[in-house]
């Protein structure tokens, strides 16, 4: 599980540009999944990561109904809050609790994308690909 400072960590960041983001990405992912049936894994905004008690929340989580587990996690922020959420994703997946395989972070002022993978750690060639649903995330933007 995580710390308290791992969860003061995981705060909230909610201004208009941020949630703009979130919204466009969730929209479309939501249209590959339940319009397009193109993607298994089914989008969520701000949902927690355990149903059954407080737990984080990252902007965006792709969900397997069927396994029940969240392989994909997506964090969008601002340049200087980068590494702070890279930090939040890696902590997130190394701590193994929530089945969670890759993890990005979206510069929405650079137009950035970072990756981080269980098995292969920080992806720097095409880190904007999420192996999980075979798609660009981009793409989406």
């Amino acid at each position: 599980m995580i710390t308290l400072e791992e969860a003061i960590i995981m705060g909230v960041n909610a201004p208009r540009p941020h949630q703009r983001v979130i919204s466009k990405l969730n929209t479309e992912l939501g249209i590959l999944y339940y319009k397009q049936a193109s993607i298994l894994l089914e989008p969520f905004p701000e949902m927690m990561l355990d149903d059954d008690k407080t737990s984080p929340t990252p902007d965006i989580s792709l969900y397997d109904n069927v396994l029940e587990n969240t392989p994909v996690i997506i964090e969008v922020t601002r340049t200087g809050m980068v590494q702070t959420d890279m930090k939040k994703v890696r902590i997130l997946i190394d701590s193994r609790d929530y089945g969670i395989e890759e993890g990005f972070v979206y510069d929405y002022k650079r137009n950035e994308w970072h990756k981080y993978h269980r098995d292969k750690g920080d992806i720097t060639d095409r880190p904007s690909f999420c192996e999980a649903i075979n798609l660009d995330l981009a793409t989406l933007l």
